[in-house]
């Protein structure tokens, strides 16, 4: 009678499989779901490449025209200087240099940082 009530006795190894198995098939479809979101922002950015070398191109080219224009307007042309005054009341600033702002351009994804012991 006492091997019997043994056997009956309940274990925690079904529900502890049950509960393994569970978390292991959750974090399997995290896995998969950052792989695909890292995949799709991988293109995202590639796509991307393009269109932000022609705007930076188109970026040079209104800049060179400002500065020309304010070139202009110091050497006393009154319709350069009309023009300088109202983007000036728009605020917007023309960079007498002619120099364009530099823009840092994406290049690739970031690399993760790699963990340096502390001691070194």
């Amino acid at each position: 009678m006492n091997d019997l009530s043994n056997r009956n006795a309940a274990t925690p190894f079904v529900p502890l499989l049950l509960l393994m198995i569970g978390l292991l098939m959750w974090s399997g479809a995290q896995m998969f779901q950052l792989f695909s979101e890292h995949s799709t922002l991988k293109t995202l950015l590639s796509n991307q490449a393009a269109p932000y070398a022609a705007s930076q191109k188109l970026r040079i080219q209104l800049d060179a025209v400002a500065s020309g224009t304010q070139r202009l307007a110091d050497q006393g042309n009154p319709n350069a200087r009309v023009v300088v005054e109202e983007l000036r009341k728009r605020g917007i600033t023309i960079n007498p240099a002619g120099a364009p702002v530099s823009l840092p351009v994406p290049s690739s994804l970031p690399q993760p940082a790699t963990a340096t012991p502390a001691g070194k």
